[in-house]
Parts: C-alpha cells; structure tokens; sequence
C-alpha cells in the first residue's frame, strides 16, 4: 500500500493523466454472478432498504442515513441513528456505490452484500444484537415470504438473501448522462465553456491521480481490493487541524497497522454538488472549500479563486439523471407490533 501510495503522489506531482483517460458512467452497474439483479430481487431490496422495522428502536432504515430521494446521504455532518446516537463518520452516498472498489470509507466491506449486513449490528445506526434479530423480524412478516420466494426460491428467508436483495437494489441507484458524460461521449456542447476550463485544470492540477476513472473514485481493481489513498498527505496545512482531518485513523482501525493509517478509500465525486457536508468527518459545508482543502492537504497546491470556481464549475457537470424512485408498500404486521417499548 505504501508503494501505491508513492505511485499516486507521483502522479499528482507530474501529471500524467491524458485526456484519453475520461471516462462515461455506465447504463448498467456491474452484478456479481451469485447475485444478478433481477426485477424481485430488487424489488424485494428496495422493501428491505426503506424499512424501519429491523432497527431496535423502529426508527431507522437504510434511508434514514442514505435518502435515496435526494443526494443518497443525509445532509449531516454524521449520522444519527437509534436513540439519537451519532456516529463519528459522514454517511457516504449511496447513489453510484456499485462501482466503487469496496465499501464503508475504511474498506471493512468488501461488497455491497457484505456492507447491507453492517449498520444492522452497529449499537449507533440499527442498533440490533446482531444480523440474526433483524431477520427474525424479517421472517415474522408473513407478507415479506411471497417476495423471497419470487426472488429466491422456496426457504429463501436468510440473512444472506436479504443483503443480496439490497444489494441488488442498490446497484440500480446509478446517475448516467450528466453533462460530462454527454461531452466526452462526444457532444462537445453539453459543458460550459467554464466546465469544460475546470475539467482541464482538474487535471492539471493533479486531481485525476485518485479521482480517476468513470465515477472518479480510482481504477478499477480485482475483488475485495480496495483503492486508498493517505488523507492528509500534507499533514502540516492549516486547514488540518481547523477541520480535524486526522484525528480519524482511517483503514488503520479495520487492520491495525500503522501504514494504513489515515487510508481511506477513494469517495466517488459523482453528485458531489448535492452530497454537502464533505469528507470523512463531514467538516466542511462549502464546495469551494473542500476543493481548497484537498489542493493543498493531497498535492500541496493553492489554488487562485478563479481555479477553484472553474473546478466547482466541471464537478457540477458530474450530476447525472437520478431515475425515478417510487416509494414502496411495505408488508403489514400480523395484528402486533415487533418492536417492543424503548
């Protein structure tokens, strides 16, 4: 890792990227051959997905923190779970998290079926005892076997069934056809003149050494390998201890060695213009200044005013078309409720 890491910074100071290296966001998230995405595995996902029931409380859901009706996030600084518990950590947005290399900001997920089954066990988001709970309440609600069954098959009511089906569901939050897409599918007026000035000093200024490839988080990489990057690299910036950048360890809290730490895999900047607060601690409110903030703590760069508008301008182009999310009717309970009194 510390020699990717070397090989990153590297690019950033000389600049290697080419144009040649822009790349459209796929139609299609890719599945893996255990778990294609099929029209009742989605829809049995998307039940799963916005319901508050497999939480102690009966209060939070996956949409609680990743509102798929809007940026895919929560708008907080971090995210409030059971018993207005907070988190230490910004809710990551849940649209275009297919194509990234792994899962959670520390990568302690390897794919998105391994990530639906954390927050459920986690005391501060879901707060249940653990994965089993959840199901069991899962399974209590008789009208939820009809759509495992057409999803998966008889007796198909099992904890890795249910994150498969959220998994799948989440593969279908993609955000194609922005305006950079458009461009470098060739319609060369789909960018402002300023997007398409931003995306030319994006480049230059060393950005594309991470937030590369289709979704600008980083190439592509063989399964359960993630893509990492130090944050901050120029520990010394002001903005460091203003905004308390690596007071979180990162990667070093899942593996425990010292290399890893603050490692945290490569965010996606796709939508980034309605995912506000930014960063791992959700410090920063401003757009502006976070493009301020990663010049200087990742390459070593200040940025003159009018650069770091020309760059906002070309992320704003990375918005894409959200599909139509309609809300789904969820299966009643059998005349009881399963969540007991708080």
């Amino acid at each position: 890792m510390k020699i990717l890491h070397t090989l990153i910074l590297a690019m950033a100071v000389t600049g290697t990227a080419s144009a040649a290296d822009w790349q459209a966001l796929p139609d299609n998230a890719p599945a893996p051959a255990d778990n294609p995405t099929t029209p009742a595995r989605v829809e049995l996902g998307k039940m799963l997905y916005m319901d508050p029931r497999f939480s102690s409380t009966g209060t939070v859901s996956c949409n609680s923190c990743h509102n798929v009706m809007e940026g895919g996030d929560d708008s907080r600084s971090v995210s409030m779970g059971v018993h207005g518990k907070t988190g230490g950590r910004n809710a990551p947005t849940v649209w275009n998290s297919a194509f990234h290399s792994v899962q959670f900001w520390d990568g302690r997920a390897a794919s998105l079926e391994d990530q639906a089954k954390g927050p459920v066990a986690n005391p501060v988001e879901m707060g249940m005892s653990d994965v089993d709970e959840a199901m069991a309440r899962v399974i209590a609600i008789p009208g939820y076997k009809p759509y495992f069954e057409e999803a998966f098959g008889p007796d198909s009511m099992t904890v890795d069934n249910a994150a498969k089906a959220v998994a799948a569901f989440e593969r279908t939050l993609i955000t194609p056809n922005s305006a950079y897409d458009r461009y470098v599918k060739g319609d060369k007026q789909a960018m402002t003149e300023q997007q398409v000035r931003g995306m030319n000093t994006f480049e230059s200024t060393g950005c594309v050494a991470c937030h590369s490839g289709a979704a600008f988080n980083g190439p592509a990489m063989k399964a359960g390998e993630g893509f990492y990057a130090k944050f901050p690299t120029f520990a010394d910036s002001d903005y460091v201890a203003r905004h308390r950048l690596d007071q979180d360890k990162g990667r070093a809290e899942v593996t425990g060695k010292d290399a890893d730490t603050n490692m945290f895999r490569v965010t996606t900047l796709r939508n980034i213009t309605d995912t506000a607060p930014y960063f791992h601690n959700g410090s920063v409110n401003d757009l502006h200044e976070a493009v301020r903030i990663m010049a200087k703590t990742q390459l070593n760069r200040d940025l003159a005013d009018g650069d770091v508008d020309d760059i906002v301008a070309f992320l704003a182009a990375l918005t894409g078309e959200y599909p139509e999310i309609t809300m789904p009717r969820l299966p009643a309970t059998p005349g009881k409720s399963l969540v007991a009194d708080q």
